[in-house]
């Protein structure tokens, strides 16, 4: 066979041509028979594509980190060109994506088709946040109905919920990452109207506690799930004003759920509308999702890709990289991913360290969701419906900082990214924004506290409470952020692994703060709360922004990573 000669600016890689009758048949990147090599041009990415897995790994490989498998999505050229270039020998029955602009990979779909599967799957995050808070300002009837006098009690009944969150994110979010985000989602989000259609029609306040609980289970997975879907969507450079939409959600929920609660106890005088009309929500957003929402994980975009070529070529040997030759039991892939986001959190100081920061961030957030009935009505003696809208406050900061802080990540990242040699970014360079948030966030817990105390205007607790969502705001998204950049692949267990952890804050904080605001009053109380959050918060985004890189290098799972060994 002849070969041209390259140009000048050409440099040129060995790689074997093929054919294929089914190949051919269908336009894919599957190979069943081998030709002698010839030379193609480095600088065409689709021929390289038609040779090339989106894998950095050898067919022969029985196991492969993350970075590895996150090279498999084939989400740039880049990745592709040093694939072809790294792998001596090519597997002949590998399925991936056609080219590497191919429709089927989520992230090459229209920027309108990204931003409305970002926007359906954050309205599936924002519905049990908002369920979650409903409750707050009806506790007092709830206590009144069921005969509670013990604070802790009532307590149990809304934060029961939060309690759930912890819990499911853990066997919910493996699962998506075994059978894709949208059958879970799906699924999850029935769970969640039928328990709170339940929690409607509750006799005592065991039984709310109870079906609080599982409400919550249905309700957890877009916690854990959403994350993983924007990094399904997005490169790291655009993931900033994505995750702004989707951190939001779950701020905002709890900040929205109480004004409509605090409504409909004032104008009803009783509670159990409150679950209808959760509930009615839910019931428009699975209707929507069930013709709107598709798949987006790319691992199992292409497994399903496979099963139908494997049918309809009659090739049993055709797989996806993420389909081992040593195909465990499904039983054991399900007990392998269940036990993946506790690996995690014990193995990964950077997990660790966000996760507890983000406990804290969240409790504090839930006692203020508790509180502020009190504070409103009894310090500022004002009615149920009226003390509701100070949770306006809330939703207005998380809202600046969403929108705001997603843009400010997206330009840091960008700048940050340009003034590198060879242009590519790291995962610290999301973190200036964090530097500014974690301050913002106790110096809100600070004003508000103290100027409730001193029973100030009322515009003045509420200025504290709106800096205060603002930094929480910021630091979650900032968070998400950087710990989706780290695992993209493994998101949704990566942030399994800190919901868990975040959520065990905002079920236990709530437990103690009664007691804590009796005994410190509402000054002191802050305080506290506000020193915890600072003691760990304004430290961790500079150590990180220097350490960062050398972390990653230590750690197995980043391992393949270029940017995690550059540390200046």
């Amino acid at each position: 066979m002849q070969h041209q000669s390259p140009t000048p600016m050409e440099k040129t890689a060995t790689v074997p041509t093929v054919s294929s009758s089914a190949s051919r048949t269908h336009g894919l990147d599957t190979i069943t028979q081998s030709r002698p090599s010839t030379e193609i041009s480095e600088n065409t990415p689709a021929q390289i594509s038609q040779h090339t897995s989106s894998l950095s790994l050898r067919s022969g490989h029985s196991e492969s980190t993350p970075r590895e498998l996150e090279a498999a999505e084939g989400k740039t050229r880049d990745e592709l060109a040093t694939a072809a270039k790294q792998r001596d020998d090519l597997d002949p029955e590998l399925v991936t994506w056609d080219t590497p602009d191919s429709q089927e990979n989520p992230r090459n779909w229209s920027k309108r088709h990204r931003w409305s599967v970002t926007v359906l799957v954050s309205s599936y995050t924002f519905l049990s946040p908002l369920a979650s808070s409903m409750i707050a300002p009806a506790l007092p009837l709830l206590s009144r109905d069921f005969k509670v006098t013990s604070s802790v009690r009532e307590s149990l009944m809304l934060s029961s919920f939060v309690l759930a969150y912890a819990i499911g994110p853990l066997v919910l979010a493996p699962l998506t990452e075994m059978f894709g985000r949208r059958v879970v989602l799906q699924t999850t989000n029935v769970m969640f109207i039928a328990f709170n259609l339940g929690c409607g029609a509750s006799q005592n306040a065991a039984q709310m506690t109870v079906l609080r609980f599982f409400a919550g289970l249905g309700g957890s997975a877009p916690q854990a799930v959403g994350g993983g879907t924007i990094a399904d969507l997005f490169e790291p450079g655009e993931r900033g004003s994505a995750m702004g939409l989707y951190s939001l959600a779950p701020l905002l929920g709890p900040a929205i759920g109480p004004m409509i609660g605090g409504w409909i106890v004032q104008e009803l005088g009783q509670w159990r509308w409150i679950f209808w009309v959760s509930s009615m929500y839910g019931g428009l957003t699975a209707l929507i999702g069930l013709f709107l929402l598709p798949e987006t994980y790319a691992p199992e975009i292409l497994k399903r890709k496979a099963r139908k070529l494997r049918k309809e070529t009659g090739n049993q040997k055709l797989r996806t990289a993420f389909e081992k030759q040593d195909a465990s039991s499904w039983h054991a892939k399900l007990r392998q991913n269940m036990v993946r986001p506790f690996v995690l959190l014990t193995t990964q100081p950077i997990i660790q360290v966000f996760s507890i920061y983000l406990a804290i961030i969240y409790g504090s957030m839930y006692i203020l969701l508790t509180v502020f009935p009190q504070v409103f009505g009894e310090i500022y003696n004002e009615k149920p419906g009226i003390a509701s809208l100070n949770y306006i406050s809330l939703a207005i900061g998380f809202t600046v900082g969403g929108q705001v802080g997603g843009r400010v990540v997206d330009y840091s990242y960008r700048k940050l990214s340009a003034r590198q040699p060879d242009g590519k970014g790291q995962p610290e360079f999301k973190l200036p924004l964090l530097m500014v948030t974690s301050i913002l966030f106790p110096a809100g817990l600070l004003i508000y506290g103290w100027t409730a105390h001193f029973q100030t205007h009322w515009f003045f607790p509420n200025l504290g409470a709106g800096l205060f969502s603002v930094g929480a705001m910021g630091t979650f998204l900032v968070c998400q952020s950087y710990l989706v950049d780290i695992l993209p692949l493994y998101a949704a267990s990566v942030l399994a692994a800190t919901v868990m952890v975040r959520c065990l804050g905002g079920f236990g904080f709530p437990l103690f703060a009664p007691a804590m605001y009796d005994r410190l009053g509402q000054g002191w109380g802050n305080t506290v709360l506000a020193l915890v959050s600072a003691v760990i918060g304004i430290p961790a985004p500079y150590v990180l922004y220097r350490y960062g890189p050398y972390l990653r290098a230590k750690s197995k799972y980043a391992a393949g990573d270029p940017n995690a060994a550059r540390m200046k």
